[in-house]
């Protein structure tokens, strides 16, 4: 007997990379979709996340080419950088993305809805007062930064407002050591901030591989920027000078205060727990590996589920959501082999296994790798160092992890993660020709 007819078939709650990746493959598929939005179409990678951040890091960058222009003959005069320009062009490429997200979505003949949306119960949601019934929900409502709970935590700024500053601060404190934090430090020391980052672990960047932690940690310190590790803030208070973070063993003063601590999952007020959707003790939504929740027909992909909070995981998990429930083709995502970077100055990209993770799984690994300092800087002057890093296991020789820093690694990792997806060995590596003079020839030199 079939089930009561429903207004539609999918409705996704959330715009963005994921949720938008859903609705657009499943409208291919002929199901009837609706999406709603609460703030820009886009999410946090368009909006406020990786795309605009990857905007200011090539700013930032400018200035230390220019630098190095000056070691290869360039003769120019003092140089100077205006942040209102910046934020202008930023903003001006971050509503043309997000308008095209739109017009995507409405080119798939997907139904748009602009507002909060929550679950009345579980097949109606219901935005800025009016109610939708559907078959299917999607849930990929993604993330919200993480300030600490400390005295004075709103004076803290997050990402999210980082990207609206209406000027750059000449002093600043991060707080946090990940992703986030690292890049932020780099973006305002390139654009001549004093940046002091504190972060309550011995290395920036916990879950990487030691060696790409402490080459990243060199990098930090190599830009000028103050790193204090080992301590985390105790309050915030508002001074004459500007903003006083107390810490344990110190405070540092500064004009504004930035937390780099995280993101949560954005669950809360979407009625999830009502409608009996389980979620874990952060507040994400536990999901299979078909992205279905404890609700057979409630599924969620990206950020709001904690796996990886990356946007090809989400797009990857929004595609096989649409695929397996209305394509025809089941398809489960597996989160192993997953390439990432850390748009540090200069940059950092991983893909596989650490050596700790490898040898912590009682893997017997060996390890090759190599640290140098870049041509282009036997000119530029520039102390910048290289590492890579290969992790193989002995008796197969497959490559089970690449670690890199330097410029261009994440170009590199990308290329370089097919092959050890497709699992090559440390063999297929060996035996191909090596591009010279290059950096990525060091992948297939290493002995």
């Amino acid at each position: 007997m079939a089930g009561p007819q429903r207004d539609v078939d999918l409705f996704v709650l959330g715009g963005g990379s994921g949720g938008v990746r859903a609705a657009r493959i499943a409208a291919g598929h002929g199901a009837r979709v609706a999406i709603a939005e609460e703030r820009r179409w886009g999410g946090t990678c368009v909006i406020r996340g990786c795309v605009p951040k990857k905007l200011l890091v090539y700013a930032s960058a400018a200035g230390a080419q220019l630098a190095d222009a000056r070691g290869m003959g360039w003769e120019f005069g003092p140089a100077r950088h205006d942040w209102s320009t910046l934020i202008a062009a930023k903003d001006r490429e971050i509503a043309r993305l997000s308008d095209l997200y739109l017009a995507n979505l409405r080119q798939a003949g997907v139904a748009i809805h602009d507002g909060h949306a929550r679950l009345v119960d579980a097949h109606t949601v219901e935005v800025a007062g009016r109610r939708v019934t559907a078959a299917t929900i999607l849930v990929a409502t993604g993330g919200v930064p993480r300030r600490p709970a400390v005295a004075g935590h709103e004076l803290m700024i997050t990402s999210d407002e980082a990207f609206h500053l209406p000027a750059m601060p000449q002093r600043i404190a991060i707080v946090g050591g990940g992703y986030i934090g690292v890049e932020f430090a780099h973006i305002f020391a390139g654009l001549g901030a004093q940046v002091t980052l504190i972060h309550r672990g011995d290395r920036v960047l916990p879950g990487f591989d030691g060696d790409l932690r402490a080459a990243v940690g060199d990098g930090l310190v190599g830009a000028g920027i103050e790193v204090i590790a080992g301590d985390e803030p105790r309050a915030i208070e508002r001074t004459a000078t500007g903003l006083a973070l107390v810490l344990g063993g110190t405070t540092v003063t500064a004009d504004a205060v930035m937390a780099a601590t995280g993101r949560a999952p954005n669950s809360a007020g979407v009625g999830l727990a009502e409608v009996g959707v389980v979620l874990d003790g952060r507040g994400a939504i536990t999901v299979d590996e078909w992205s279905r929740s404890s609700v057979p027909h409630i599924h969620a992909v990206g950020d709001v589920t904690g796996r990886l909070a990356l946007t090809p995981v989400a797009i990857r998990e929004g595609h096989a959501f649409a695929d397996s429930v209305f394509g025809g083709r089941p398809t489960p995502v597996p989160h192993d082999l997953v390439p990432t970077a850390v748009f540090a100055q200069p940059a950092a990209a991983a893909v596989g296994l650490s050596e700790q993770t490898a040898r912590g799984r009682g893997l017997d690994v060996t390890i090759f790798a190599t640290r140098f300092r870049p041509m282009r800087h036997v000119l530029t002057g520039r102390a910048d160092r290289t590492l890579v890093k290969l992790v193989v296991e002995t008796g197969t020789r497959r490559v089970l992890g690449l670690h890199m820093v330097g410029d261009d690694a994440p170009e590199i990792v990308q290329a370089a993660a097919i092959a050890i997806t497709m699992g090559a060995t440390k063999d297929d590596f060996d035996r191909t020709f090596a591009v010279h003079p290059t950096v990525a020839e060091e992948l297939v030199l290493l002995r």
